[in-house]
């Protein structure tokens, strides 16, 4: 399944890594290159701590870490320690196969539409 609707309005977002240009390595030489879509544009990636907002009675959730792609340079005030919320988030999976057919790997990737800055304390508009 693919861009997968979700609703990370119960989620605070910080921001532990800049937004930057997407970089792979190459397999063949071993060089970072830029990531581009089927298009051409280059994209973009952030780092958010993604922590359940506290509910009244009952005990803090942990936290976890994600990667999310973004289509384009978000600009200007999303820095480390900043609070965001995601345009448009999805989620989608992923498998690799080996030579044989066998699942060597599987996992979750997000991406969004873009960034903005998030309200008091952090909390989504949609909270």
């Amino acid at each position: 399944m693919q861009d997968i609707s979700i609703n990370l309005g119960n989620y605070r977002l910080m921001v532990t890594e800049a937004p930057t240009v997407k970089m792979r390595e190459n397999p063949r030489t071993g060089e970072l290159e830029t990531v581009t879509n089927r298009q051409g544009e280059v994209q973009f990636v952030v780092v958010l701590f993604a922590k359940p907002i506290a509910q009244p009675g009952k005990r803090p959730g942990k936290g976890e870490e994600i990667r999310v792609n973004l289509p384009a340079d978000p600009g200007d005030g999303f820095d480390e320690g900043g609070y965001v919320e995601l345009i448009n988030p999805v989620l989608n999976t992923y498998e690799m196969r080996d030579d044989n057919g066998r699942i060597t790997a599987s996992g979750l990737w997000f991406k969004a539409d873009g960034l903005k800055p998030a309200g008091q304390r952090g909390l989504s508009s949609a909270a």
